[in-house]
């Protein structure tokens, strides 16, 4: 006759069962949220952040700055503050003289 399994014993495969519970949960949500923020970017990609309308890229000097083509807004991305920054003072003028109407 086979003996009961101890309480350890229980406890311990319980908790291997929740490791491997947990650990598919995490994987799907990761998944999840990797399809979301795939579709996210398709959705938002060279949208305004501020009106949704679709924005313009021109390339200033090797630096991409982007306009909205509705409520005119200027939308720099990552890095690109920072080569304005570095632009002397006439070059700045002439960056903004791009976007003037």
């Amino acid at each position: 006759m086979p003996e009961k399994p101890s309480e350890r014993e229980d406890e311990y495969f319980a908790r291997q069962e929740y490791e491997r519970r947990k650990k598919a949960e995490e994987e799907k949500h990761k998944k999840l949220a990797e399809e979301e923020k795939k579709r996210l970017k398709e959705l938002h990609f060279m949208r305004c952040p501020k009106c949704g309308m679709d924005l313009i890229e021109i390339d200033y000097k090797g630096t991409k700055i982007d306009k909205c083509s509705g409520c005119e807004g200027v939308w720099l991305d990552a890095g690109e503050l920072d080569s304005v920054a570095k632009m002397e003072k006439t070059g700045i003028d002439k960056l903004f003289g791009v976007f003037r109407r």
